[in-house]
């Protein structure tokens, strides 16, 4: 499932939310490039997006979250990757 939180964290003059996948990193892309969103915004284990691109989210099918559940969810499914191991892709 595509997952999505508010558009709350700030950065460049904009607003930013999280998008994931508590299924695999491969439907994230894919959701990600049906979005639009460039390979280059993917960070470890989610992609930022712009909060100009978060009702597009919303309309595709990602659910929406809080962050401390997007996170929860990532872990439950294996999925997460912290910053020590941002090498790792």
């Amino acid at each position: 499932m595509i997952l999505v939180d508010e558009p709350l964290w700030p950065g460049r003059g904009r607003l930013w939310s999280h998008l994931v996948s508590d299924v695999s990193f491969d439907e994230l892309h894919t959701f990600a490039e049906m979005l639009g969103t460039p390979r280059r915004a993917f960070d470890r284990d989610h992609y930022d997006i712009p909060e100009q691109r978060f009702r597009s989210a919303l309309w595709l099918g990602a659910t929406l979250l809080p962050s401390r559940d997007l996170a929860a969810r990532l872990r439950a499914a294996g999925l997460r990757r912290p910053k020590h191991l941002s090498g790792r892709r």
